[in-house]
């Protein structure tokens, strides 16, 4: 991992590992860089970039939480590609990595060859909110990464034949092991923040969406996620016909990005960024 200071000297962490098809991996909400652990190594001939959000993973945490919006966090990603003097990257979004993605298209759209979404699209689903805003900021129950790895077993009810050396993986990577039991590996003020959001009037995201017009674009959706809808993943195929589109079998919000659908998809993707 290296470091860079963002516009405001905050210091967020990042990868950069590769070479070919620059293309810049953006993490979901409380997650970091170990998103995408499993799809690397289908990802050939690409320059692969990850980057911890401020308050997450490695990065710093900002005293002040109003920061861990989407505005800011887009700010950080170009801070980010003008510290590696990247012109233009293509963005693999999981969930709040899409949402930032989306935004870019919007503000940014000259930095971007094209965009990936992962079990994100504009409209989000009322059941995958409330289930994210009940585990959101607060510490796991259980001592160990094997209590951790049951609790998801548990709690992931849209995953269908997840093998358990899968859900401990999963632990490993989003839990920290403290003298006093497990910890959520980001700052749990990110709960204010999205709080304070949600307590705003929501916009339509649409015209984000639309934004992606012109550029390569795919969407892999969970076959049972709460989050994106059918509904809302067959709209932006109406609107985007030319749209790589997946659904992967067995999976929730959100799929590995290793099952066969969401591998066949991004390389698809991929070959027609080239």
């Amino acid at each position: 991992m290296a470091e860079f200071a963002s516009h405001d000297g905050l210091i967020l962490h990042y990868s950069d590992e590769g070479s070919g098809l620059p293309l810049l991996c953006l993490p979901g909400l409380t997650r970091t860089t170990a998103d995408f652990d499993y799809v690397i190594p289908y990802l050939r001939d690409c320059r692969i970039i990850r980057m911890d959000y401020r308050g997450r993973g490695r990065s710093a945490w900002d005293s002040n939480w109003e920061n861990y919006s989407l505005p800011v966090e887009c700010r950080d990603v170009i801070t980010l590609l003008n510290h590696l003097g990247l012109d233009r990257v293509a963005i693999l979004g999981t969930s709040r990595g899409g949402l930032n993605a989306m935004s870019l298209a919007m503000s940014h759209k000259d930095r971007l060859t094209g965009v990936a979404l992962n079990d994100i699209g504009p409209e989000l689903h009322p059941d995958g909110l409330a289930f994210i805003m009940g585990y959101l900021g607060r510490n796991p129950g259980g001592k160990s990464h094997v209590d951790a790895a049951r609790g998801l077993e548990r709690a992931m009810t849209n995953f269908v034949d997840v093998p358990f050396a899968r859900w401990m993986e999963e632990a490993v990577k989003h839990y920290r092991v403290t003298s006093s039991g497990l910890s959520i590996t980001y700052d749990p003020r990110l709960r204010d923040a999205v709080e304070a959001q949600a307590a705003q009037e929501t916009p339509d995201l649409w015209p984000l969406f639309d934004a992606l017009q012109g550029m390569p674009i795919a969407c892999i959706r969970g076959e049972n996620s709460d989050l994106l809808s059918q509904k809302t993943l067959r709209e932006m195929q109406r609107r985007r016909p030319d749209m790589i589109a997946a659904t992967v079998v067995g999976r929730g919000h959100i799929p590995f990005l290793d099952e066969p659908e969401a591998v066949a998809a991004l390389q698809t993707w991929i070959n027609e960024l080239r």
